[in-house]
């Protein structure tokens, strides 16, 4: 596991809708060993491993991240913005946040006032950021409406091999599948493997949309992170008893084909990899309900990283359990085939 590359797609800003310079990361890293690459019209970046195989396994992580798009400039120079995914703006008050603008960072802060943090009905007007501008066309040098906007954190490293984060939220799932992938041709994969660095999950799905149509694969897999139950307040009754070091974490859904489930949880016993299970009653809200809907219908299995502190500036994954999904999803890379029944009825 390419522990330096995690942790530059993690530090590239890559918000929902500005995705570019993370998927030049994704295109570079891949070139040596995938046949062919390429990027589609929605900004999708694809590598293909053995195209020619009938059976066409596509792996999919997003590699947007929650964050803002600026809005406006007011006369005094302060930045007004409009939200980009799930983002929960009352976190960022007073906090240090960055706005991208032309591939340079400019340092802001989010305005803090007391009256703020009390408001019950915060909204995306509420936010205001600083960036020490004298007035308008002082900050109009620096920042332009649309530019990318979210929290100023790096990755850290904490104990039992935990680090934290923005945005792990998918691009931990982005990497799972292109190291995956790697290292399914490593051990000599002979089906067709299409690693899907998608855009757009938090805001729209598109990426998921055409990079399926586009591909037409025989199934999929979708890697996300899923919320752990394993912090004060938490609720396993909710999910599911999730933990974080626990394994990787298999979706029981309507969404999710059980005969791909099973598949995962045979290679996971015999590979010594442990399991962790999240029920989803409705969809799993991730890019694995979409490709579900495309061409003909689908199969797909989710595959998620347990993750503490979801949508927020200091997210906490395991690098274990990445390891663990990294090794499952290539086994799966390798052991599918195009005589596989994914009828659930047959026994």
């Amino acid at each position: 596991m390419n522990r330096e590359f995690l942790y530059r797609l993690l530090n590239t800003v890559s918000v929902s809708g500005n995705e570019e310079a993370n998927q030049r990361h994704v295109l570079d890293y891949t070139r040596d060993f995938s046949d062919r690459q390429y990027v589609d019209s929605v900004g999708n970046a694809v590598a293909v491993i053995n195209e020619n195989a009938k059976c066409r396994v596509l792996i999919t992580g997003h590699i947007d991240e929650i964050g803002y798009r600026v809005t406006n400039i007011d006369s005094e120079g302060f930045i007004h913005v409009q939200k980009a995914g799930g983002v929960r703006g009352k976190l960022y008050v007073g906090a240090p946040m960055q706005i991208i603008h032309e591939g340079e960072k400019v340092n802001a802060v989010g305005v803090y006032t007391s009256e703020l943090l009390k408001k019950s009905d915060f909204s995306d007007s509420d936010l205001i950021l600083d960036i020490g501008a004298k007035n308008k066309e002082e900050a109009l040098k620096k920042v332009s409406v649309g530019d990318s906007v979210c929290g100023d954190t790096t990755v850290r490293e904490m104990l039992n091999d935990f680090i934290t984060c923005r945005a792990l939220d998918d691009k931990a799932g982005a990497f799972t599948v292109i190291e995956a992938g790697k290292l399914a041709r490593e051990k000599g994969a002979e089906n067709g493997i299409y690693i899907l660095s998608a855009v757009g999950e938090e805001t729209s799905s598109r990426g998921a949309f055409h990079g399926s149509v586009n591909i037409d694969p025989t199934c999929a897999i979708a890697v996300d992170v899923t919320w752990a139950q394993d912090y004060p307040g938490a609720d396993p009754s909710e999910t599911g008893d999730i933990r974080v070091g626990g394994g990787p974490v298999l979706c029981l859904s309507g969404m999710v084909n059980k005969k791909m489930n099973e598949l995962l949880k045979q290679i996971a016993s015999e590979n010594n990899i442990p399991l962790q299970y999240e029920v989803a009653g409705g969809g799993t809200y991730t890019d694995g309900d979409t490709i579900v809907r495309t061409n003909k219908g689908v199969p797909m299995a989710l595959v998620s990283i347990p993750e503490r502190y979801m949508h927020s500036s200091a997210e906490i994954v395991s690098l274990k359990d990445i390891e663990q999904c990294i090794e499952l999803i290539s086994e799966f890379c390798i052991r599918i085939n195009e005589d596989f029944d994914f009828n659930p009825l047959k026994v």
